[in-house]
């Protein structure tokens, strides 16, 4: 994943209703905005213009079923910044077992 879409991911991850709405998509597989906007309380416009920002980022899709749109939970963009965070991480283990190994040799 590139460096613009991790920050499109955790941009997205950054709005508690955008995080409440991939839980609920988690739990259901797949609904429509009105469904979800049942379960916020949040407009189904705003709820629409939320699902627009997580789609962009790669996290839902969208399927026009008739006349309802059904949005889906897609997992590989969190699975790639998922990766990138953990990268992050053993590089800053790696990071500081060397300052405490510095810290506890003799001088």
């Amino acid at each position: 994943m590139t460096k613009a879409g991790v920050d499109a991911v955790l941009a997205a991850l950054a709005d508690p209703t955008r995080r409440a709405l991939l839980d609920a998509l988690s739990a259901r597989g797949q609904a429509s905005a009105s469904a979800l906007a049942g379960d916020l309380p949040v407009s189904r416009q705003a709820i629409v213009k939320h699902l627009a920002v997580l789609e962009e980022a790669g996290l839902v899709s969208s399927e026009r079923a008739g006349r309802e749109v059904r949005y889906t939970l897609r997992s590989q963009a969190l699975d790639a910044t998922a990766r990138w965070m953990a990268g992050l991480a053993a590089d800053w283990d790696r990071r500081l077992a060397t300052i405490k190994r510095l810290a506890e040799e003799p001088d």
